[in-house]
């Protein structure tokens, strides 16, 4: 088994907002998770611990209960993940807030029988099989909403994990039954592939290669290279910037089963 991880900030100066793991439990298999924690524009979330801190408590939290309770399904995993950590900070900040710190979820659970995955909102899952085809898992739901709608922070505020728009990790347990979730017979994986949105870039945005493609620079060059490689082409003054912004937080963790 080989699993290799990495993330970077997109902004030096700036913390970093994702958060990615790989565990090994001692009773087999394994676990990844990755999260990339939604910026609130000009900080405003009604919280005062802020995004890094709720990124690691919910990180901390869906990797511990997805190593050791094989009993519970991922999206139970994630309700119980996020209410623990809503009621680490229920005293101390409003999560009534619409941009309560909230973030995209990605967890993959494996054993020798089956490859189970959870995927909430725009981070990516990869999934290749013996024969080296690659499909991705996705939650569509934020792409299907209009590019101009989310240039108005007040319009993406009334689609935010409401019915019509799109849906984060944040302080309701009950927005585990909105993710993708699903398994996979253990002898159909190679391996898997958990991407933010500021690595997948390399391919949904920029279009340098295929998800396939993708899955091949992690093989060979690792979580790093893709994330170098995410970096040169954002760095290019010809190429247009990202979605929303030139260079973001990317996170990626690649394992062969």
């Amino acid at each position: 088994m080989r699993i290799d991880l990495a993330s970077a900030p997109g902004d030096p100066e700036r913390p970093n907002e994702d958060w990615v793991s790989a565990a090994l439990p001692a009773c087999g298999g394994g676990v990844v998770v990755a999260l990339d924690g939604v910026t609130p524009p000009r900080g405003e979330d009604g919280c005062v611990h802020g995004v890094p801190w709720f990124v690691a408590r919910l990180g901390g939290r869906l990797t511990e209960l997805s190593g050791s309770r094989r009993d519970m399904s991922l999206d139970r995993i994630l309700a119980e993940s996020v209410r623990a950590t809503a009621d680490a900070h229920r005293g101390t900040c409003d999560l009534s807030h619409v941009r309560t710190p909230q973030a995209t979820v990605v967890v993959v659970r494996w054993d020798g029988a089956f490859v189970e995955h959870l995927v909430l909102s725009d981070s990516v899952l990869l999934l290749q099989a013996p024969a080296g085809e690659v499909s991705a898992v996705l939650d569509d739901r934020l792409d299907r909403v209009p590019r101009e709608v989310l240039r108005s922070v007040a319009a993406t505020d009334a689609l935010r994990n409401a019915e019509g728009g799109f849906f984060t990790a944040a302080a309701d347990p009950a927005v585990a039954a909105r993710a993708v979730t699903g398994r996979t017979p253990r002898e159909r994986v190679r391996a898997v592939a958990a991407l933010t949105d500021g690595a997948s870039r390399w391919t949904d945005t920029f279009g340098e290669g295929d998800w396939q493609e993708c899955m091949g620079v992690l093989r060979k060059e690792g979580a790093q290279g893709l994330i170098g490689r995410v970096r040169a082409v954002e760095s290019d003054p010809a190429r247009p910037p990202g979605r929303y912004k030139r260079h973001d937080d990317a996170s990626a963790v690649y394992a062969e089963l």
